[in-house]
């Protein structure tokens, strides 16, 4: 080791491109002028930074008077990455972006949760100064996964879903919605996973379902600051057993004496109604019993009119829907020839209009006609 005149600093030998620190000259530099005030001109400065896990960091130190000195960047195991323009480790995932008198821009990309840490930017000047940067590591949530449903539930079950989500940092958070509404579940569970770095987060959801429920997608979405307001959730599907309804309509909607008249039964439920039982009100045997949902009159008339009945069945259960029939008078139907009739009676008078002007017309002329005829006999006199 070589001692230098007063004013100047010593450090040891250090060759770039291995593990070994610059900072490890640090500890051996021997100052000549311990009471000799810094300029505050030669302190670097940095800023903290906050990435994704595989994204790219930047870390950018800069200092307004470098008094001829280098920048250095180190990570928070102290070894140097950066010394100048120099590489100092070798790790392809770290790239200088400038190197300045005033300014060492380094990036890393791909960063990994084990990246994360205080970073050191240090200038040796007299004496050496040093700024840090903490590099924060997001860890993304994996796609949350719901368990614990069954399936066919039946109207009026209570029901309770799982839901997990592993590999955030920090803790993520669950929430619960069915379709568009907010479901209000218990409180996020967080556990540490195995690594020590990341979370496990798991929440659940009970409810009980409707008829209205059949088909609705449960859904849980995981809420991270990684996620940048990204959507990240997973939907259950339920199905929900419920006894069918029904009601009847007509078609025609108004019948009349004489037409063809098809009641239809529209049966709803989960499963569909496999059976349909008409009845009408007086008459003992049922009308019909079938798969078919229709009843049907071919030709219409009075004694058909009454209250019916259509009885829709599933295995879930039984409904039974009215309709009062009430068969009007037949419509009146314009004949042929009377139509006929109509039509020649327009066109006659149509004739005779015009046959009318045309004589007015001609009247017209022939008064005019008639005084030149006076107006000239009177003038040859």
């Amino acid at each position: 080791m070589e001692t230098l005149s007063p004013g100047y600093w010593q450090e040891q030998n250090l060759e770039l491109g291995t593990l070994a620190s610059l900072d490890e000259a640090i500890s051996s530099t021997v100052w000549s002028s311990p009471d000799m005030l810094a300029s505050q001109d030669s302190q670097p400065w940095t800023s903290d930074e906050t990435v994704v896990a595989g994204g790219t960091v930047v870390l950018k130190c800069q200092v307004k008077d470098h008094e001829d000195s280098s920048l250095q960047w180190s990570n928070p195991a102290q070894q140097t990455l950066y010394f100048g323009e120099k590489r100092a480790l070798r790790d392809n995932r770290i790239q200088l972006v400038k190197s300045t008198p005033h300014e060492l821009s380094i990036s890393i990309s791909n960063v990994a949760l084990a990246d994360e840490g205080e970073y050191t930017c240090s200038i040796f000047t007299m004496p050496v100064r040093t700024a840090k940067s903490l590099v924060t590591v997001l860890g993304i949530p994996q796609k949350p996964i719901i368990s614990g449903y069954k399936s066919s539930l039946r109207e009026k079950d209570t029901t309770t879903l799982s839901c997990q989500s592993s590999g955030s940092k920090p803790a993520a958070q669950l929430t619960w919605r069915k379709g568009d509404q907010e479901l209000h579940g218990e409180s996020t569970r967080i556990q540490e996973d195995p690594n020590g770095k990341t979370f496990t987060v798991s929440s659940s959801v009970t409810f009980q379902v409707t008829r209205e429920d059949d088909g609705a997608d449960i859904v849980c979405s995981v809420n991270h600051e990684s996620l940048k307001g990204a959507d990240r959730s997973t939907a259950q599907r339920i199905e929900v057993l419920y006894t069918p309804t029904a009601k009847i309509r007509p078609d025609p909607p108004h019948p009349r004496e004489g037409q063809k008249l098809l009641l239809h039964c529209e049966g709803r439920g989960n499963p569909v109604p496999q059976q349909y039982v008409w009845e009408k009100e007086g008459s003992v045997p049922p009308l019909k019993m079938a798969q078919e949902s229709a009843l049907i009159f071919p030709f219409l008339n009075k004694s058909d009119s009454g209250t019916y009945g259509c009885t829709a069945t599933s295995n879930m259960g039984s409904y039974k829907a009215y309709y009062t029939l009430n068969v009007n008078d037949p419509s009146p139907v314009p004949s042929s020839s009377s139509t006929y009739h109509a039509i020649i009676g327009g066109i006659v008078a149509f004739i005779v209009f015009l046959l009318l002007i045309l004589l007015i017309f001609l009247g017209h002329y022939l008064i005019r006609h008639k005084g030149q005829r006076r107006e000239g006999a009177s003038r040859g006199t």
